[in-house]
C-alpha cells in the first residue's frame, strides 16, 4: 500500500491483490453477513412473528 501526499490530501493507493484473497475475502464477508441477518432474524424484532410448531401440536 502506498500513502502519498497531494495538495495537503493523502491519497491512498491500493496494491492489487491475487484473485484467490479477493475471493476468501468475498465468501467471508458473505457468510458473516448471512449469519448476522440469520441472528437478527432468529432474535431480533422479527422473531416475534415466527411459530413455533411444536407448541401448536402438543398431545
Amino acid at each position: 500500500m502506498f500513502v502519498t501526499l497531494y495538495d495537503g490530501c493523502v491519497l491512498i493507493i491500493l496494491m492489487p491483490m491475487e484473485p484467490a484473497i479477493a475471493l476468501n475475502i468475498s465468501i467471508c464477508a458473505a457468510l458473516v453477513g448471512l449469519t448476522g441477518y440469520a441472528i437478527y432474524t432468529a432474535f431480533g424484532p422479527p422473531a416475534k412473528s415466527l411459530d413455533d410448531p411444536f407448541e401448536d401440536h402438543e398431545d
